[in-house]
């Protein structure tokens, strides 16, 4: 994220890092990368990789998801010994993550040396490494949550979606974002419609560990070889939830390699899940925005190209 988390100073992440983990915190420096998560560099006599998630609607709620999900990328890095996770190191408590405030949490990574992409399909000279981690992720066999054949958000997009026939009062964004759902608005419900066919139509029985988000931005090239970070979406799940990043010729490889043949049904699934979460994702956020900062003018352009 570029814009920083209200209400969360540098100050009380190193004291929640440095009473949590037990660590001599010796400096924090706010790093404004990636969407979603708000990240530190912190130097605590090694360097690590601190992340602060938001938590907008049922804090507790939320805690407990990430918690569940983060308890799960250790035990994949420490007990089915897949070294390519990137697994955040325990608190005092043994917890992998902590309330921080009412509204956040925090977690704490070791710092990996390396080099991510942007967001987007694999390019095909890195889909056969990405395909070699996903392999050996798929066959792990560990405690995950189990994804549900629902759409993250889609409460509110259906609340925003009726509400369009009246004005909207707030920040900078709710008029703009009432005419532009308002004009497409057909289309998104075309959309969900369908997803809710394509989810009666892929079946939920061979489920697989997925990290449900490797794509290039979330692959760190370094010289230890690629890691997957950012496991805050672990779940089992088909393993077409992770496939549909990879280039359709890589497929046919991931069968022969698995014995599970890839279905064009869930790909397209996943794939439009994605996008659909996206839009609800920015239709909240721009409703509550209350003023132009970087991550939502970032939001409004995501948005738009999405409803084009």
């Amino acid at each position: 994220m570029r814009d920083r988390p209200a209400g969360v100073s540098d100050g009380q992440l190193a004291a929640a890092v440095a009473d949590g983990w037990g660590l001599d915190v010796r400096s924090v420096t706010y790093r404004p990368v990636g969407f979603g998560s708000y990240h530190w560099a912190v130097d605590a006599g090694r360097p690590l990789f601190v992340t602060v998630d938001a938590f907008h609607h049922d804090p507790a709620a939320g805690l407990a998801r990430l918690r569940r999900a983060f308890d799960t990328a250790l035990a994949l890095h420490r007990d089915a010994g897949l070294e390519f996770v990137v697994a955040p190191l325990p608190a005092g408590t043994g917890q992998t993550v902590l309330p921080l405030g009412a509204h956040h949490s925090v977690a704490v990574f070791p710092q990996v040396a390396g080099v991510a992409g942007e967001f987007g399909a694999h390019r095909g000279e890195d889909a056969p490494a990405v395909l070699d981690l996903l392999v050996r992720l798929h066959a792990a066999r560990v405690d995950a949550p189990r994804a549900e054949p629902v759409l993250p958000g889609r409460d509110h997009l259906r609340d925003a979606l009726r509400a369009v026939d009246r004005p909207w009062t707030g920040g900078p964004y709710t008029e703009p974002l009432r005419a532009l759902l308002a004009e497409r608005a057909g289309r998104i419900r075309e959309l969900l419609g369908e997803f809710d066919r394509l989810v009666g139509e892929v079946p939920g029985n061979d489920q697989v560990v997925t990290h449900g988000e490797p794509h290039p931005g979330n692959v760190l090239h370094g010289p230890a070889g690629p890691r997957l970070i950012d496991w805050d979406t672990v779940q089992l799940a088909p393993p077409e939830r992770d496939l549909w990043l990879l280039p359709d010729a890589v497929h046919a490889e991931y069968t022969r390699r698995t014995g599970r043949p890839v279905s064009a049904a869930a790909l397209a699934l996943y794939r439009l899940r994605w996008q659909l979460a996206d839009i609800a994702v920015y239709v909240d956020e721009l409703r509550r925005a209350r003023e132009y900062t970087e991550d939502t003018t970032a939001a409004w352009t995501h948005l738009h190209r999405y409803l084009a």
